[in-house]
């Protein structure tokens, strides 16, 4: 363990600042697809009796138009989160009628593209520029890579925390400024050791052969419908899932967040010549915001982003420059679909042991060669993690990943043992040693369980994620709501509907004029560019 991390946990360790630890916030974005009960795509629009996608703060839509997303409100303690996203299910289940919600974060059977329905938001500017961004998006990947699902995880420290490091290491600079730059560093760590959470958590270690419609592959047949990789941890993080060609080297490692945002603006505005060739509009429609490699900053895909709440209308950028980073958003954790919830609270009791380790332990900067081997150490962990005697490698040296895994483990366990002392109780270390069994025995990896799961129902994804979704649909089903609870969600619905009518009511000007002085401030407004 570093000089730097046993000094920050034994300052965070004192009566007057431990209480802190508990002040921070987490929250979980949870994607899940609608499906018929034969596990077939749901070809209908998201149920009005769920409220307005576009308004609705808890129940909304991701990419297409049956890929529900369940936000939870910020909570200090992540079981509170984990409750109130098993309510938001329960509440949902009351309205899907024969519809359920397929348990894997790689896709059911898909229909043909034209058939998938990209997510719909009403007629006012807002909802269509996030309709149109859309489109783009099924212009740009297809609409298959849209259906795929996966939880994100909101983690923010308290404030003050920041502060009485700043006190302790008499480091210089605003409050501001010193909290971006902790998370800066916080990411730089993350990109460092996710692959370990690729090992732990990956849940996709197949797919159905559909999904890939004829594209090239190096994958294995397990069965007629089904394709895998045998050691593979997480096919949805890999090459075949969220990836993007025109993305390479988009982003490099950055040491502060100014690089981030200078990086992500320069993209926003750097012509992509196969978009240019599709244009923004077709027969007088709107396909694409614009034509540059990123129609908007949430285009670019990263297994970790550095967050700051927006205002209605602002663009992500604008908000970090503005008022700085307030949270990260960890976007690689697969949909456990053992987990009804899709992660569970030892899972995250692990998450926010493992990030705050990432936020105390020393950062050194980086640079595009630790880049590559960073960005090669998850890939090989995300199609090969359980391979046994796998090698990665540290600085340039080869290790295995069993070694190196169980060594970040020890540097971890005081993290957690600190998150204990404050909380009470031990789950942070039972979670832990739940961590350490899976690196002694990867046959005790999610990846594993699914593997084995899908050979248990004669070698079909499909056939597995169909009977998992039912039985999970079925559990939800038999514990409804109480009263005071479904009237609470029955009132968002409602809010949520008379909020969308009251802005299309109520907004001024043409889309035109809208998108026009949307796509404008992407130049010289963005304060790292001046």
């Amino acid at each position: 363990m570093s000089n730097l991390l046993n000094q920050r946990l034994a300052l965070l360790d004192s009566a007057a600042y431990r209480p802190l630890l508990e002040q921070g916030l987490r929250g979980i974005e949870r994607e899940t697809l609608r499906v018929d009960s034969q596990g077939q795509l749901s070809r209908h629009a998201h149920p009005e009796s769920l409220g307005a996608t576009l308004t609705h703060p808890q129940i909304t839509t991701d990419y297409a138009e049956a890929l529900l997303e369940f936000i939870t409100p910020a909570e200090t303690d992540i079981a509170d989160a984990l409750e109130k996203l098993d309510k938001i299910h329960r509440f949902s289940y009351s309205k899907l009628g024969e519809e359920m919600l397929w348990s894997q974060s790689m896709p059911c059977p898909l229909p043909d593209e034209k058939d998938i329905e990209i997510a719909w938001y009403g007629q006012s500017h807002i909802g269509m520029i996030k309709h149109v961004y859309r489109r783009g998006l099924a212009l740009r990947y297809g609409k298959s890579m849209q259906c795929i699902a996966g939880i994100h995880y909101n983690y923010s420290l308290s404030e003050e925390i920041w502060k009485v490091l700043q006190r302790a290491e008499n480091t210089p600079g605003t409050a501001m400024d010193l909290q971006s730059e902790n998370y800066i560093a916080l990411i730089r760590n993350f990109k460092r050791y996710s692959w370990l959470l690729m090992y732990l958590f990956g849940a996709s270690p197949a797919l159905t052969t559909s999904f890939l419609r004829g594209r090239s592959h190096q994958l294995e047949t397990l069965s007629a419908d089904t394709l895998y990789l045998p050691y593979a941890t997480s096919l949805r993080m890999s090459d075949l899932g969220y990836q993007n060609n025109a993305q390479d080297g988009l982003v490099p490692p950055y040491n502060n967040l100014m690089e981030y945002m200078r990086s992500l603006s320069i993209a926003v505005r750097k012509p992509y010549p196969e978009y240019e060739k599709i244009g923004t509009k077709i027969d007088g429609e709107w396909v694409q915001i614009n034509t540059n490699v990123l129609q908007i900053e949430n285009e670019f895909y990263a297994t970790i982003r550095p967050k700051r709440v927006i205002h209605s209308g602002e663009r992500p950028i604008e908000a970090l420059c503005a008022r700085g980073v307030q949270y990260v958003e960890v976007r690689c954790m697969d949909v456990n679909p053992f987990d009804p919830l899709g992660i569970n609270v030892e899972t995250s009791r692990f998450l926010d042991a493992f990030l705050l380790f990432c936020a105390l332990e020393e950062s050194p900067l980086t640079n595009e060669a630790e880049g590559v081997e960073s960005s090669a150490n998850f890939a090989l962990t995300v199609k090969e993690g359980r391979r046994p005697r796998l090698l990665l490698h540290k600085n340039g040296e080869a290790i295995s990943l069993q070694a190196w895994g169980l060594a970040l483990l020890e540097k971890i366990i005081p993290v957690a043992a600190l998150l204990d002392k404050q909380r009470g109780g031990d789950d942070y270390a039972k979670s832990m040693q739940v961590q350490k069994d899976k690196l002694l025995n990867s046959e005790l990896t999610p990846s594993a369980q699914v593997l084995k799961a899908i050979q248990a129902e004669n070698g079909s994804f499909t056939q597995f994620a169909l009977k998992q979704s039912s039985l999970l649909a079925a559990q939800f089903r038999a514990r409804p709501l109480d009263a005071q609870d479904q009237a609470y969600f029955e009132q968002l619905a409602q809010v949520s509907i008379a909020e969308q009518a009251e802005m299309e009511a109520s907004q001024s000007g043409t889309f035109e004029e809208f998108i026009t002085d949307y796509r404008s401030r992407t130049s010289s407004q963005i304060c790292c560019d001046n």
